[in-house]
């Protein structure tokens, strides 16, 4: 079973590896009765204060197991590798490599590897409804004018 790996930490930072793309697939999750193979959750391993995030590897014809739904949580899926299906409230729409699909806490979802090779996609989980006009990307960034030490 593969293991997250700290890399580096400071005061204002943590840094981890869980390994190449294609090494996901040695990742175990328990979660009570059930082991998932091929699913890491990372955020608690950087320190992470406003979301979650997790890996995953389906392999060719596995799904994820059972529909879910969340009390408060909103979710972006985005596809890093291979192809499949994903379901939300009963709608299938294809997805691949580059596909980005954000569900609402209360969208019933799941995901199914239809491809001949491994789908791995990255989730990330945070809270629905919090960002607003002020929290533009474009405006909270502060370029600082301090050279770059490499």
């Amino acid at each position: 079973m593969r293991k997250i790996e700290t890399i580096a930490t400071g005061k204002n930072y943590t840094a981890v590896s869980v390994g190449k793309v294609c090494e996901i697939i040695e990742h175990e999750l328990p979660m009570g009765p059930v082991t998932i193979q091929g699913k890491v959750f990372a955020g608690q391993a950087v320190g992470a204060t406003g979301s979650e995030f997790s890996f995953q590897t389906l392999v060719p014809g596995q799904d994820s197991g059972f529909l879910h739904t969340h009390k408060t949580h909103e979710e972006l899926y985005i596809i890093l590798k291979g192809e499949g299906q994903y379901q939300v409230d009963g709608e299938i729409f294809p997805v691949g490599e580059g596909t980005i699909v954000r569900v609402a806490p209360e969208g019933k979802r799941a995901l199914k590897n239809t491809g001949s090779e491994n789908l791995t996609m990255l989730c990330i989980q945070y809270k629905a409804n919090v960002f607003g006009e002020a929290d533009n990307p474009m405006t909270d960034g502060v370029i600082l004018q301090e050279p770059l030490k490499w």
